[in-house]
């Protein structure tokens, strides 16, 4: 396998890194990997997308994640971003629903609107 240079700001030297490689066993028996870790193909497969980030972490992999985030097209027309003030009390009856509930306050006034005679 061919081996490529580390990435800018990895924490250990090239030769730390090929003492690791050669104190590596030959053969591997992971059940648990998700690919076959002695098949160069599928270590490369499974890798080919990775992205490395430089510290590690949550704040380093979200970082690196919004980088890379492909946002598809919207399917329905963008919602308004507005401010409306409720009461308190109802207020945390919505949210109180648990995520959604902004969605749901939405359908229940689209009804509203839709069916007058309701009200």
């Amino acid at each position: 396998m061919k081996h490529k240079p580390l990435p800018e700001g990895f924490s250990v030297s090239p030769d730390q890194m090929q003492a690791m490689i050669d104190a590596a066993p030959e053969h591997v028996d992971d059940p648990d990997c998700p690919y076959d870790p002695n098949d160069p193909q599928a270590v490369d497969a499974f890798w080919e997308n990775a992205v490395f980030t430089p510290g590690g972490g949550p704040k380093a992999v979200k970082a690196a994640l919004t980088e890379w985030r492909v946002r598809e097209p919207q399917k329905a027309p963008t919602k308004i971003p507005i401010t409306i003030r409720f009461d308190p009390d109802v207020l945390d009856g919505l949210r109180a629903t648990g995520k959604g509930w902004q969605t749901r306050a939405n359908a229940v006034l689209r009804d509203w609107l839709q069916h007058p005679e309701r009200h």
